[in-house]
């Protein structure tokens, strides 16, 4: 990878973009873009494996996708991904490389033919297979095993968010008789409410702890051995096992059955690895095998495809379009399917902890905004809460649908009218309405993104996340940050053992003042 690549905000295209926004792009209209040009919708949408995106509804026309377009060639983003996609240790403050990709390689023996990868990178390859191999196998061993009928994941962050939103998106390829639970809040009343549920002898504990040092899945964990030892359990090798790279912690805990990953994937891209042990045992190993297929094709296409067709790359350009120059502080996630209910919080970490950064990738202090806020809930409840700002508010949001065009199951007439919300919201935005009383005006000109599924299937989710994972890649490598790393989830976390202590013995010695009051008052028996 070049070492001699330009920051966004020092490149001729930057320049070129600030002056094609406050020339003409401030004002640009939807509603006249259509009007004037009736190959709008063909020119602004696109097929990218398992995914159909119209962008036609935001606010670019071809002069400023070109510009955005030379900004990712100026900014080095070819040679960035290449560098990730060689193995090279694009993640500079750790070190190391980010493989996460990897982990979705297909094996020869499912292609058929020699699997391309770099050398440096063909012992990880093959010790993934057979760590797969392996993980699913066990899978397939407890999916068969009638006695299991609750399946516990004991995790945090990536530890818990991924696993969790893929359980629930993919509901209709569930074996039934198994029951998945996701604990991961160190607050004991969400262990304590899944734990009555259960029964020892019928349950089965994932802790899922890259280091197995998590003060949040330890706790959780420490506190699951005892309920099952006071319950009458007898047999912690059979009934737990660990996702982790600790296996002497996990050994010293009881765990005999563990999987592991590498360094060089991060927690929020680890749904593809080992941590994926509960969709596995959901969707079954051809399940997990489809899913892992759609991210593949994803990368492939994220790898290969031109940039103007490269939908990974139009998205993360277009969030930096909007962040940098029409100065848009957020995005909201709207799926219309109950079952991607979890993916607005999926997708906050993905982007918020990847790109939440003030400084660049040499430690420089960034003079621009990076990573937006996102949010969201699924449609059609989030009409009925804040829509009524994304219409009507004072600051602008774009937002992104995601549809499935065929439903796994629905009750006649439900999918229709879920699709005709969907499709009603994006042109309401688009549209608004005129109103001289003001109150039932609606502004309209407002962006939105529409991302459609042929159908909600293991590997369309996969190639849906492995999407959004590059589209975080593209904004965060213009930006010139480094998006695998996440420090600011580390001071907290110290200052927190510190306070733990000090809630023990109530000595607020040396404290800032708020800081002291508060634990003085959480010390007091009135």
């Amino acid at each position: 990878m070049s070492e001699a690549m330009i920051r966004c905000d020092r490149t001729p295209a930057w320049a070129a973009l600030r002056a094609l926004y406050a020339a003409n792009a401030k004002t640009f209209d939807l509603r006249e873009a259509f009007a004037t040009n009736p190959q709008r919708f063909a020119e602004f949408s696109q097929d990218a494996p398992h995914v159909f995106a119209d962008l036609s509804k935001n606010l670019i026309d071809v002069q400023t996708q070109s510009l955005l377009l030379d900004l990712a060639r100026q900014c080095g983003l070819e040679d960035r991904r290449d560098a990730m996609f060689a193995g090279e240790a694009i993640n500079r403050t750790e070190n190391r490389a980010v493989l996460h990709f990897l982990l979705r390689n297909p094996a020869p023996a499912h292609t058929g033919r020699a699997q391309a990868a770099p050398e440096n990178i063909a012992n990880e390859l093959a010790e993934m297979h057979r760590t797969l191999d392996a993980m699913l196998a066990y899978a397939e061993q407890v999916r068969h095993d009638a006695a299991i009928t609750d399946i516990v994941n004991i995790g945090i962050g990536g530890s818990d968010l991924g696993p969790q939103m893929a359980v629930l998106a993919l509901e209709e390829f569930r074996q039934l008789g198994k029951r998945l639970h996701f604990v991961s809040n160190i607050d004991g009343q969400e262990l304590a409410g899944v734990l009555a549920q259960l029964k020892p002898h019928n349950t089965l504990f994932l802790i899922a702890s890259k280091t197995f040092t998590t003060t949040e899945t330890m706790t959780n964990a420490g506190s699951a051995k005892h309920w099952f030892e006071a319950q009458g359990g007898t047999d912690i090798a059979g009934h737990f096992a660990a996702l982790t790279t600790n296996v002497a912690a996990a050994k010293a805990f009881g765990v005999s059955t563990t999987f592991g990953f590498w360094d060089w994937v991060g927690g929020r891209y680890s749904l593809w690895s080992a941590i994926g042990l509960p969709l596995a045992m959901a969707i079954g190993a051809q399940g997990f095998r489809d899913f892992l297929a759609g991210a593949h094709a994803m990368d492939e296409h994220f790898r290969s495809a031109p940039l103007a067709q490269n939908l990974p790359v139009r998205l993360g350009l277009l969030d930096v379009w909007y962040r940098n120059f029409h100065g848009f502080t957020s995005r909201s996630i709207a799926p219309y399917s109950s079952a991607l209910r979890r993916l607005p919080a999926y997708l906050q970490q993905l982007e918020m902890e990847s790109n939440g950064k003030r400084v660049d990738l040499n430690g420089q202090a960034l003079p621009f905004a990076t990573a937006p806020v996102l949010w969201g809930e699924p449609g059609t409840n989030g009409q009925h809460a804040y829509f009524q700002m994304l219409h009507q508010g004072t600051e602008v949001v774009p937002v992104e649908f995601v549809a499935v065009k065929r439903a796994a199951r629905s009750l006649p007439g439900h999918h229709n009218k879920l699709l005709a919300n969907v499709l009603a919201q994006a042109q309401a935005l688009m549209q608004g309405k005129s109103d001289v009383g003001g109150h039932k005006h609606f502004s309209g000109n407002r962006p939105s993104t529409f991302l459609m599924l042929e159908e909600l299937t293991p590997a369309s989710l996969g190639a849906l996340i492995a999407l959004q994972e590059h589209r975080v890649f593209v904004s965060g490598a213009i930006w010139g940050l480094n998006s695998f790393d996440q420090w600011g989830v580390e001071l907290g976390k110290v200052l927190a053992k510190a306070l733990e202590s000090r809630l023990d013995s109530g000595d607020a010695a040396g404290l800032d003042g708020s800081t002291a009051g508060l634990l003085q008052r959480l010390q007091s028996p009135e």
